[in-house]
């Protein structure tokens, strides 16, 4: 096969990332059987014109060459198929040696195949002038890959496999993929793929997450995600890449916005802000950056082009020793969940829990003389309690931790109770700022059915949409608020503080409520 136009934008040659349009989103297309990888490859290519066919996952020679049979004998105008049959040495699950493993590509360049990926240890093996002649037409794509680390020393090996001397010895692209322990590392492989063109970068676990997502934007060719199974550390699936965060439409002016925590898969708001960025046509993205520490993070944070951030448990109240302004309700409340990034680098924090926990409960109940308790005492547990003194509340506060209940009560003027009390002191509305409950851990109550001696009960967690607890209260009768409401507040105030715009709340509302209805179905189809 010829090389295509789609390969020249893929990789684009002569340039140091993607060229304008470039379909840079590959969807990997891994499976046992045959008949599973057509599926999947189907929709890869409904999803991208970029597909890594993983022939070293199918479970033998037969569906390897039932695949390739039906690959010859379609006309996949316009796609781009990367053949990859990794051996086991190169952290694959292809048994064969080296010469097996090129005949194998060998068939999938026949098939129609236009480019081959071959792991560094088995080029040390054959020279790449022979592979080139073997595997020809295809272009070579040269990977390494370390599952436990990123070493160092990376941009060395790029230039190696991409030396511009005699063309037979030069790989056509060259991938990088390494476990990121850290942001630090993340920074690291994308400062790679803007040295050099047709470099591809890819950090491996949950921490590198967002780098991958980022990728395109510091000129990597490619991103990768899986269409069903993930194959290494930390992919997002094909589906999320596309329409979540769209990388493919990232570009190096696009503005770069996140939400830290530990944990924080279960979090909701790429959605919600990312539905407000499409809505009001901002170029912008924003990503969850899973962070156990602080400073390993704001340090990384220029050099990712950061402009602003959310912050959730376990960092909203140690944040605040980061920041170089702060506003001062946040100042009084002791805890930040919104942080902007100045132009110089400086940053300024503010809390919007304060607004969402008020505008969700005053709708429910007047504020001013009613009694409300805060289960917990920790950064949300802090604005609520500040939220709901100021509208004239009586607060009361009972923690696992005695003596946070009591410090906490006694800075807004309420009064801290042991957990034994609740089941006979009667409240308006009882308000659970704990993670008890939340998904994944979804079966769990941070509160028993005799203890909600109240009219209303709110739980801040809004996944699940109704939460052990909000069931509980159902069942005797009170009314019962999701954390819903309160995270879209709290969310649409945070969005409107980075992009100095009205948040699009209906669009926001719509594409959560979406997501969570979605997940509640099929938690209850599955009892």
């Amino acid at each position: 096969m010829s090389e295509t136009t789609q390969d020249r934008r893929l990789f684009g040659r002569g340039s140091k990332s993607r060229l304008k349009g470039a379909p840079g989103l590959a969807a990997v297309v891994a499976g046992p059987t045959a008949r599973e990888m057509i599926r999947q490859l189907r929709v890869a290519l409904r999803e991208t014109g970029t597909a890594e066919l993983r022939l070293d996952w199918l479970k033998d020679d037969g569906e390897r060459s039932r695949l390739l049979a039906w690959l010859g004998s379609q006309h996949l105008h316009g796609a781009s198929l990367i053949a990859t049959c990794r051996r086991r040495e190169g952290g694959g699950f292809c048994a064969g040696d080296v010469s097996g493993q090129l005949v194998i590509l060998q068939r999938a360049v026949a098939a129609g195949c236009s480019w081959c990926d071959l792991e560094v240890e088995s080029l040390r093996k054959i020279p790449l002038a022979a592979v080139r002649e073997f595997l020809s037409p295809a272009r070579i794509m040269v990977s390494f890959h370390d599952f436990r680390r990123t070493p160092p020393g990376l941009s060395r090996f790029i230039v190696k496999w991409r030396r511009t001397i005699q063309r037979p010895t030069r790989a056509d692209a060259v991938k990088v993929a390494a476990l990121a322990r850290s942001i630090a590392d993340s920074v690291r492989l994308l400062a790679l793929a803007g040295r050099k063109p047709n470099v591809v970068v890819m950090p491996m676990s949950e921490v590198g997450l967002p780098a991958r997502v980022l990728a395109l934007r510091f000129g990597s060719a490619l991103t990768y995600a899986p269409v069903s199974q993930a194959t290494a550390p930390g992919q997002a699936p094909l589906a999320e890449m596309k329409h979540l965060y769209r990388v493919h439409r990232l570009d190096r002016h696009t503005a770069v916005y996140g939400v830290i925590g530990d944990p924080i898969g279960h979090s909701l708001s790429p959605l919600l802000h990312n539905t407000g960025f499409v809505a009001r046509g901002v170029n912008a993205v924003y990503v969850p950056f899973l962070v156990r520490d602080l400073r390993d993070f704001l340090a990384a944070a220029a050099r990712l082009g950061l402009r602003g951030f959310s912050v959730t448990i376990p960092h909203k109240r140690a944040i605040l020793r980061y920041l170089d302004d702060c506003d001062p309700l946040a100042a009084e409340i002791g805890a930040v969940n919104t942080v902007v990034i100045r132009s110089d680098g400086r940053l300024w924090g503010a809390n919007t829990d304060y607004v969402g926990v008020l505008r969700t409960l005053e709708h429910r109940l007047p504020l001013r003389g009613s009694r409300v308790l805060l289960y917990g005492a920790g950064g949300a547990a802090r604005a609520a309690a500040f939220a709901l003194a100021r509208a004239g509340a009586i607060v009361a506060i009972c923690a696992r931790r005695p003596e946070r209940a009591r410090t906490l009560a006694r800075v807004v003027g309420g009064e801290a109770l042991p957990r034994r009390a609740l089941r006979s002191e009667f409240f308006d509305a009882i308000v659970n700022t704990t993670p008890v409950g939340m998904h994944p851990r979804a079966g769990v109550s941070p509160l028993e059915a005799p203890e909600l001696n109240c009219q209303v009960v709110m739980d801040l967690i809004y996944r699940p949409l109704e939460t052990r607890l909000l069931a509980l209260a159902r069942r005797r009768g009170l009314t019962a608020i999701s954390g819903f409401e309160m995270f879209l507040a709290q969310g649409a105030a945070q969005w409107e503080i980075w992009t100095g715009q009205r948040a699009p709340e209906t669009a926001m509302r719509r594409a959560v409520l979406r997501m969570l209805r979605v997940e509640d179905g099929r938690r209850r189809g599955a009892r």
